[in-house]
Parts: structure tokens; C-alpha cells; sequence
């Protein structure tokens, strides 16, 4: 393996070649916007290239050559050289048809029709009409295979919402800046949520008016790009344009009147030199209030877990029927700044780079502590630290909510060359990226005995003296954590002949993570009430790096017919190697109709994250209310006693077939089918009864990592579109995407390590079979509609969330939890005052549809559970208590603890003013 990854690096770096006669020049349409990938050819000969990113070509040809232009969607026309170094030519006598695509291929772009893959193409407008705060909940109401949603009072998960391609996790979707890898967030899913046990790249992180276009790849892609790349590859381009900008005020308000936003923007672009160049920049300041969702919390359910006396119970429900919890989207303030650049250096050469920072700052909470759970007969000094309005309680004690608050800061920048040396198209770049996260708990207390010798000299002895409980601090660091990467790719093609195009690379990529050292109260002893600290010798800085090189070819057997070849190579420090392929193929039924379909591996290699992280959290367990666990890694004295097994890279093998075509000028579709399987995926697995010893003192449960399923996964994406239907004075666009899920489940038994066995225990239970495999919608269609009259533009976009299914934690064997198909409904109205004058208004789910869910019978045993109205020993029935168990005694009623398929927060109003300069 390692000979083949020499051989790649070393053709890589070979001599391309010598010069003779040369012509360049640049390829435009009629606008005098530069094509990418036009064809260029020496007539009568096999000699060719194509145009770059900005439509500039270099060949060499001999002497009374005439050169052949052709591109998709344009006439093809000839120009004889005559002699000259340069031509500049325009295409402007065809209709330009379809776009093109960068992702997915490693030789010449190829357009939205011509490319053997299924490539989503969203546009900047398409993004922006959402009304949506962030690029990942715009992708939400505009890509039926993404799915995100946030997940409020859950740790550091409520501080970035997990998102995924296919229902197959964030940390397998592959995400690109202008074709360049971005770095993954620092932070690991570890709660009981959709994303659980995951990690993926921060895509709210990039300001949505810095984008031109998102191309999503809906295929497996590790021959072409490397690890992560599973389910597929979101490839985001940035703005480019140098005719200006514009400002944009944003302002919204839930129906509720919360959940306040009001946000700004600004992105411009201007040339460099005489036209030589360009610079794009884009700022955006938001701020989002929390918008609170609280249930309305049951007694008998309170009395029952925390073994309280039911009149104390409903005398505080009755001044505080939720409870005091606060069931909210977080608060949230950014800042985020990028900027894209390129300067030409030459005819056919040129330097680009591009640079983004964020910084986020996230307020959440954790439970309300009731008297009841906390109480001052237990520890007497919550009197002192948190008083209150309670009517009997010592200094008015009423409980106290912690809050959970992140600093993110994320930064991601490549500079890079390129050139066409004698008819090679060379990129040669270098990335760098990194994401933090440090925590604070505020209003919390560490409750634990932890003791001190402190010196008294009335007694001229050593007497101990508490360090917390009376004497603790209410705000803690727990610390935090910390990644970053360092790429270097070199990416080289060219068109051999008007059939043959190569291209080959290769990547050198550094990786570390940092586990940030809590201050010493957050972790001492148990550590500060609701989110321990990162304790000393679970923190550390971790890394890696990996080195791969690729081979792509792609014969163009006919005009109709293509096979397309990827192989690559990898090799990483701290598992190994990894070979992987991909084979596609388009046949062209017809002028409008295309046929396509790919076979390929792939890998994902373990992250750091997952290899390294172990502390203590607190988790909420349906009837048992708040207990502390243990995270233990694989690398870690603990896993050997458990003798739990080192990570290896999960494996898949893709399969995809598609249909597409333009049957009209007006009229396009795709469909497509994918069957998706992995090998040996790496999951987090369920909390499982530790051995005794001191190793595991404190703690009630542990859960680790581990490659324990194979999984399969297969479904149905369509898209149509039918456009410029002319309605009175204006014309009127329709587009139907959806996407269908088959099958989505485990592929055998789960691979469970021999100590968990001898306690007939398993690490993938139902609740975390339902979290892979249910949780997100088994099937979602977007229908949109646009209609332009004159001055004014009308969007109206319905999204249909399909059934999901959950196995909360502690809920009966004979029931499951379904929750209800929805359409959400937004609306967006344009009124264009001026040329320059924009005022916009979005209603993000106009028709106030809210998550519902509904219990389902098992079995007979379930539907009894179902019908049974008596009332048991707490005072309500069966079907109530279960209820209890999995929404914190109604605490969280509208969403259940563990997720939910859409947002809960009803309507949104958002009014936006843009000002073009």
C-alpha cells in the first residue's frame, strides 16, 4: 500500500512536460462572464484542455492549427490560429442550459447534465429566501435529505446542532470551501439526541451572504476527496462578484413574541488592479433571544422520582407550573467575517485564498433544581446561595437553574495557486482550520465533601475544612475543548483528447485535538452541579496526520457514453491504511434525457474526538432523574480493564442509479436511487453497568466507543422542476424534491465486548437503534412556488416531515413513541422599491404547526397499556407514567427528552431591508 501511495506522490511531482508554439486567452458567454470547463481542441488532432475556474486556457499547437470550442448549452465554434498568442473568445449563439458542476470530479467540470453523479445545485437566493437565521437551518426547508434540528437543554449539544445527509450522522457528510476540506467542530455529540456519539464540521458558522451557490454531492465520494465522505460531499462556493454589493438588515419575532433576532450584513466586491484580480468580502452581526417552549409539569411524576411529598410538589407547581425550566433555543450573539480573493499573476496563472472567522456566544440552561430535588433539608446552605420567594423555606429558598454557556470561535482559511503548465491544469494549496469551545456554568454549586487540612493555631493542630458545599464557588470553568487541522493538497488534470481526461493528486493533512483542563471546583469531587469539568488526566492535546494520494480517469467512449475511475490511497499514523474506489458511468438516452449510476468504497476514519475523549457527565434517566456517568475511551487504563478494543475505520460500499433529463426548455427532473452499506461503524454506545473497583467508584453507568454495527442504508431522491410558466404579467416556477427512505437499520447483531455479554446487556439498546435509524423523517418532500409580477416576488414552500420513531430510554418494551407527520408552510413576499431597494418579508411556518407525537402499541400487551384508564399507586395511569418517563414529567411535552423532527417554536416573523451599492 505504502508503494502505491510513493507512486502516486511521485507522478504527482513529475515534469509535465516542455513548451513550444503557445496560445492562450479566455473563454466568456455573451454577458462576458468567464466559462469554466469549455472544451478546447486542436482540430484534427487529440490534443486538448479546457478553460479554468475563470475561463482561461493555455495549449500548444503546431503551425496552420485551428482551434474547436465547445461547451454544454453553447454552439461550438472554430478560430484558426493564424499566427496569434492570444484569442479571446465569446459562445453566445446557443441557450446556456445547464451550470456547472466543481464537485465530484477530479478531472474538467462538468455540467449539471453531463456529470455521471447526482449533484444538488441551491443557490444564493434559494438560501437567503428561507428567512432562516443560519445556512444549516436554510439547508433544512431546501435539501429533503438534510436534517437538523436543535436540541434545547442538553450540554454543549444545544450549543451547535447536529446535522447529517441520508439519516447517517453529521460526522459522514463531507464538507468543502470552494472545493477545500473544512476543519471539523471541537465539540462531540455525547447526550441522548439525534447526532449522538458524533461530530461534524460548524456549516452555521459560514455568513449566508458570503455564498454563491452549495453543490451537494448524494453519493459516496472517499476515492475522490478522502475520509468522511460516506454519504456524501457538501461543497459551498463563495461569492466572487466585483460589481458591487449590498447591506442587509434583518429583524424577526416568534408569534409568542419571543425569540427576538435582529441581525446585519454587509458583502461587497471589487477588482484588483486593471482587472487582474478580485477581492470579496461579507460581515455579519446577529442576535437571537431565547424563545422558551416549557410543558407543563406533572405532580404525581415529580413526587414519584424524587420521592417528595405530594403536597409540597403541587404547592410549588402552582406558582411555578413548568417548573421553572426553560425549555429554549438558546441565546445567541455572532459575529462572522470572510473573505474570498484571487489575483492573476499571469495569463494562465493565479493565486487565490479565502479567510473566515466566527465567533458565537451561547447562553443555554440545564434543569431547573426544584426544592424538591434539591433541597435545603439536604444541603442547608442552598438558602444561603440561591434565595428566593419560597413561603416556608430557610431565606426563601425556591431552587436555582443552572446555566450552560460556550464561547465558539471558529476559523478556516486556504491560499493556493494555480496554473496550466503546458496544458496541465496544476492547483497547488494549503488549508487551515480550527474550532474552540470553552464552557461556563453559572448559578450552580459543587455540593461534593471534599476536605482540606487547615491549620489552627488555638489548638496547634491540623483540623479539616470543607473546600465546597457552604464554602463553593457558583460560577465554574469546566473547561473545554479544542481542534484544528493543517492540508496540503496538489490536484492536477488535463484533457488528453476529446475522450480522455486524467487527473491526480495528492493530501497531507495534520490533525489535533485538545481536551481543555477545567478549573479545579468544576471537577473536584463530583464537580459543579449539572456539567463537571474536564478533569486533569482525561485533558490533553492529541494528534495525527495522514497522507493519500488519487488517480481519476474519464473515457468519453461516444458523446453519449462515459466511464468515469477514482482510486485512491491512504495512509494514517495511528490506524493504518485504507484503498478505496469509485466507478461511474452516463449514457445519454437522448439530447434530453441521461442515465447514470456509480459503484464505490469508502472509509471514515475514527476522529480524534472519539479516540480521545473521557470524563463524567450528567444525564437525565427516565425515573431516576439526574445520574453521573463515565465517557471512557479506548485508549484510556480503564478501557484495558473492560478490555474493550482500539477503533478501526468503518468501511462502505455505495450504490447509486439515476435518472435524468430537460425534456423541455421548462421542465427538468432526477431521480435516484442509493443503497448504502457500512462495515463495522463506530457509534457511542449505551450506557452499560460498570464492574466494581475503584476505578469505577461514583459512577452509575459507563458507555465507549466502539465499531459495533454494520448498518445498510437505501432510499429514493426525486427532484422536478418546471419553470417560466407565464400567469398574467408574470411568470410563475414549480420544483418538487423529496427523499424517500426504504431501509434504514442494523445489519446483523450488534458487536457487543464480552463483559457486557456476561451481564446480558448490549451497547446498542432501543433507544440508540431508534436514534440511529429513526429519529430523523423516514420520508420528506419540499413543494416551493415562485411567482414574479413586475416589482413584487412570491415564494411559498411546503415541507412535509414524514414519520419519526423514538425508543426513549425507560419507556415499556410493548410501546414506541411516533411522531406525527407535518407540513410546515412558509411564506416570502419581495417588493423591489427601487433598483437598488429591497424589502423583504418571511413567515417561517405560517400555519403555526407544532411537533406532535402519539404513543403505538408493540403488542397486545402495549394496546392494553394504551386503553387501560384505572389509576395506579401514584395517582395516574399507566399511559401517564410512561408519558412521565420519557418527557421529564412534562417538561419537555411537546418534543419528548430525546429530539423531535422539526422545530418547535412556531411561527416566525422576519422582515428584511437590502440596499444594493
Amino acid at each position: 500500500m505504502k508503494r502505491i501511495t510513493f507512486f502516486i506522490i511521485s507522478l504527482t511531482f513529475c515534469y509535465l512536460g516542455y513548451a513550444q508554439q503557445v496560445v492562450s486567452g479566455v473563454v466568456s458567454d455573451d454577458a462576458g462572464s468567464p466559462l469554466p470547463g469549455v472544451n478546447v481542441l486542436e482540430k484534427g488532432t487529440t490534443n486538448g484542455t479546457s478553460t479554468d475556474f475563470d475561463g482561461r486556457y493555455t495549449i500548444t499547437v503546431g503551425d496552420g492549427a485551428t482551434l474547436v470550442f465547445s461547451y454544454v448549452g453553447y454552439a461550438s465554434t472554430e478560430q484558426a490560429v493564424n499566427g496569434r498568442s492570444e484569442i479571446m473568445v465569446s459562445l453566445s449563439d446557443g441557450e446556456s442550459l445547464d451550470e456547472i458542476i466543481l464537485t465530484g470530479s477530479r478531472t474538467a467540470p462538468r455540467s449539471s447534465t453531463d456529470t455521471p453523479l447526482p449533484i444538488d445545485m441551491i443557490s444564493a437566493e434559494s438560501i437567503t429566501s428561507t428567512g432562516q437565521v443560519t445556512f444549516d437551518k436554510a439547508l433544512q426547508y431546501r435539501i429533503p435529505s438534510f436534517n437538523t434540528v436543535q436540541t434545547p437543554v442538553n450540554d454543549a449539544t444545544s450549543l451547535l446542532d447536529p446535522y447529517e445527509i441520508r439519516n447517517m450522522g453529521p460526522s459522514r457528510t463531507l464538507i468543502l470551501v470552494n472545493g477545500k476540506r473544512k476543519n471539523l467542530s471541537a465539540l462531540l455529540y455525547t447526550q441522548t439526541s439525534p447526532g449522538r456519539g458524533e461530530t461534524g464540521a460548524d456549516i452555521s458558522a459560514i455568513p449566508t451572504d458570503a455564498i454563491k451557490r452549495v453543490e451537494i454531492l448524494r453519493d459516496g465520494a472517499s476515492a475522490q476527496y478522502g475520509s468522511d465522505a460516506i454519504a456524501g460531499v457538501m461543497n459551498i462556493i463563495l461569492k466572487d462578484n466585483v460589481d458591487g454589493g449590498s447591506a442587509t438588515l434583518r429583524s424577526g419575532i416568534t408569534s409568542e413574541g419571543d425569540g427576538e433576532m435582529v441581525g446585519f450584513s454587509v458583502n461587497n466586491g471589487s477588482s484588483i488592479g486593471d482587472d487582474k484580480g478580485f477581492v470579496n468580502y461579507t460581515i455579519d452581526l446577529s442576535k437571537v433571544n431565547q424563545a422558551n417552549r416549557p410543558g407543563t409539569v406533572n405532580a404525581e411524576g415529580e413526587a414519584n422520582d424524587f420521592g417528595a411529598d405530594i403536597g409540597t410538589v403541587r404547592e410549588f407547581l402552582s406558582r411555578q407550573p413548568d417548573a421553572g425550566n426553560i425549555n429554549a433555543s438558546p441565546e445567541t450573539a455572532a459575529a462572522k467575517f470572510l473573505v474570498n480573493s484571487g489575483v492573476d499573476l499571469s495569463d494562465n496563472s493565479e493565486l487565490y485564498f479565502n479567510a473566515a472567522y466566527v465567533y458565537k456566544k451561547v447562553n443555554s440552561f440545564a434543569n431547573y433544581r426544584t426544592p424538591y430535588w434539591r433541597t435545603v433539608s439536604d444541603i442547608p446552605y442552598l438558602a444561603d446561595f440561591f434565595p428566593g420567594n419560597h413561603p416556608t423555606n430557610a431565606g426563601g429558598y425556591d431552587g436555582y437553574v443552572p446555566t450552560f454557556e460556550g464561547d465558539l470561535s471558529d476559523y478556516n482559511g486556504t491560499v493556493g495557486f494555480r496554473s496550466n503548465i503546458n496544458e496541465w491544469n496544476v492547483d497547488l494549496s494549503f488549508t487551515t482550520g480550527g474550532n474552540t469551545q470553552t464552557y461556563k456554568v453559572n448559578n450552580s454549586h459543587n455540593r461534593n465533601f471534599v476536605y482540606a487540612a487547615s491549620y489552627n493555631p488555638e489548638t496547634d493542630e491540623f483540623e479539616p475544612v470543607s473546600l465546597y458545599r457552604e464554602n463553593s464557588p457558583i460560577s465554574f470553568d469546566p473547561g473545554g475543548t479544542r481542534f484544528s487541522h493543517n492540508v496540503g493538497n496538489i490536484d492536477i488534470n488535463r484533457i488528453l483528447s476529446d475522450k480522455i481526461s486524467i487527473g491526480l493528486g495528492a493530501e497531507f493533512r495534520t490533525e489535533t485535538f485538545d481536551v481543555i483542563e477545567g478549573g479545579l471546583a468544576s471537577y473536584d469531587g463530583g464537580g459543579a452541579d449539572s456539567f463537571a469539568g474536564n478533569r486533569p488526566e482525561n485533558s490533553g492535546k492529541f494528534n495525527r496526520y495522514n497522507i493519500g494520494g488519487y488517480f481519476s480517469l474519464d473515457f468519453d467512449i461516444s458523446e453519449a457514453f462515459l466511464i468515469s475511475g477514482t482510486v485512491r490511497t491512504e495512509n494514517y499514523s495511528d490506524f493504518g491504511n485504507a484503498f478505496v474506489y469509485k466507478l461511474s458511468s452516463r449514457l445519454k438516452l437522448s439530447d434530453a434525457l441521461t442515465a447514470r449510476a456509480s459503484i464505490s468504497t469508502g472509509f471514515r476514519a475514527p476522529t480524534l474526538h472519539q479516540i480521545y475523549t473521557q470524563k463524567s457527565q450528567y444525564s437525565f434517566i427516565p425515573g431516576e432523574g439526574i445520574q453521573v456517568g463515565g465517557l471512557v475511551n479506548n485508549v484510556s487504563p480503564e478501557a484495558r480493564l473492560l478490555n474493550i478494543a482500539s477503533l478501526d475505520a468503518e468501511e462502505s460500499n455505495n450504490f447509486t442509479i439515476g435518472l435524468g433529463g430537460r425534456l423541455t426548455n421548462q421542465f427538468n427532473f432526477t431521480l435516484d436511487y442509493y443503497n448504502i452499506a457500512v462495515k463495522d461503524r463506530i457509534v457511542l454506545g449505551s450506557e452499560v453497568t460498570p464492574p466494581t473497583g475503584p476505578a469505577f467508584e461514583g459512577l452509575s453507568d459507563v458507555s465507549f466507543f466502539a465499531n459495533a454495527l454494520d448498518t445498510r442504508t437505501s432510499g429514493i431522491d426525486v427532484v422536478l422542476g418546471y419553470s417560466n410558466v407565464g400567469l398574467g404579467n408574470g411568470d410563475l416556477d414549480f420544483n418538487l424534491s423529496g427523499n424517500y427512505t426504504i431501509t434504514n437499520e442494523r445489519d446483523g447483531a450488534v458487536k457487543n465486548p464480552e463483559f457486557v455479554r456476561a451481564n446480558g446487556q448490549t451497547i446498542v439498546n432501543a433507544t440508540q437503534e431508534a436514534l440511529f435509524f429513526t429519529s430523523r423523517p423516514k420520508t420528506k418532500w419540499i413543494l416551493g412556488i415562485n411567482y414574479d409580477l413586475d416589482k413584487f416576488g412570491f415564494a411559498l414552500n411546503n415541507t412535509y416531515f414524514g414519520k419519526t420513531t423514538f425508543k426513549q430510554q425507560g419507556l415499556s418494551d410493548d410501546l414506541r413513541t411516533e411522531f406525527i407527520p407535518k407540513i410546515v408552510t412558509d411564506l416570502a413576499v419581495n417588493y423591489n422599491a427601487t433598483e437598488r431597494l429591497t424589502l423583504s418579508l418571511n413567515i417561517n411556518n405560517l400555519l403555526n404547526v407544532l411537533p406532535e407525537w402519539e404513543f403505538k402499541a408493540e403488542n397486545a400487551a402495549g394496546q392494553a397499556i394504551i386503553n387501560d384508564t384505572s389509576l395506579n399507586s401514584y395517582g395516574i395511569t399507566d399511559l401517564q407514567e410512561q408519558a412521565n418517563l420519557i418527557t421529564f414529567n412534562q417538561r419537555y411535552s411537546r418534543m419528548t427528552y430525546d429530539g423531535y423532527h422539526f422545530s418547535q417554536l412556531g411561527t416566525m416573523f422576519n422582515l428584511s431591508l437590502n440596499y444594493k451599492f
